[in-house]
């Protein structure tokens, strides 16, 4: 039998003498919006169009002249219980004994199933076409910690990259850590606390007028983002996209099943390419 373990969950490490267990605490009354998280982020692993690891979820509150941008970084959370290695089909999504949650490409037939499982919508799928063909498609993505900089000694691009130093990052088995530290002395949160995942993934200034939920639900995002959106599923011809819009008028029996056969044949299509059955398109 195999030595391997894909996809079986390790246990916590939260605590566990001996062991490490990665973290990351990004203080809101520090952060200014300036996307460097997202832009070194991107460069890092040279991201398609239109997928992020790491986004902010921006909002305006109170009215003019009293208006205010309050701004939250995104990620994945890395939780010590993640329901998407639960979800996972495949045992592409696993558990690291250091608290990480990774990503097996190798694995992963694109089913979707940790994206819709995943309570902070913080996974991607990446397009059927990329300017380097080497690189992974069809597969679903997410923020890995920088686990290959982590392991070197280095911090996550998004951390190193950070104008405000509003991202922190380290170990919390280590008491003298900074992340250890700042959960001794703030008040943090982290975002869905009932969902039972254990993230983590701290905020310092979450309960002060903070977003709450980082789900960009198509009624909290501004005509300028919905219109973008819409664009890039229009003009991205990869099966990995569907092609259904918000807010799309053709509900007619016919127009529904003319959809769901449609993204039916895509996905069939996908599952062939995967296994080298046939070529891609």
């Amino acid at each position: 039998m195999s030595s391997r373990s894909y996809g079986l969950q390790e246990p916590p490490s939260l605590g566990v003498k001996g062991k490490k267990r990665y973290a990351m605490v990004i203080d809101l009354r520090r952060c200014n919006g300036c996307g460097a998280c997202m832009m070194a982020c991107k460069v890092e692993f040279d991201l398609p169009l239109g997928v992020w690891r790491i986004w902010l979820k921006e909002e305006n509150r109170g009215e003019f002249p009293n208006v205010r941008k309050v701004v939250v970084p995104a990620l994945c959370n890395h939780c010590d219980y993640p329901i998407c290695v639960r979800n996972c089909p495949t045992e592409a999504t696993y558990k690291h004994a250091d608290g990480f949650v990774l990503q097996r490409f190798n694995r992963c037939i694109g089913c979707r199933a940790c994206m819709m499982a995943c309570p902070y919508n913080a996974r991607h799928l990446l397009p059927g076409e990329r300017t380097d063909p080497q690189k992974p498609w069809g597969v679903a993505d997410k923020c890995s910690f920088c686990v290959h900089r982590v392991s070197r000694g280095l911090a996550p691009a998004c951390v190193a990259s950070c104008t405000a130093r509003a991202m922190i990052f380290g170990d919390l088995n280590d008491p003298e850590s900074e992340v250890s530290l700042l959960l001794k002395k703030e008040n943090v949160s982290v975002l869905r606390p009932d969902m039972g995942t254990a993230p983590q993934v701290y905020y310092i200034g979450l309960d002060e007028g903070g977003v709450s939920d980082p789900v960009s639900c198509d009624k909290d995002r501004s005509v300028a983002l919905k219109d973008d959106y819409h664009a890039f599923k229009k003009n991205h011809h990869g099966l990995q996209f569907g092609d259904i819009l918000e807010g799309e008028k053709d509900t007619s029996p016919l127009g529904f099943t003319r959809q769901v056969v449609g993204h039916l044949k895509d996905f069939t299509v996908d599952i062939f390419e995967k296994l080298g059955i046939i070529g891609r398109h």
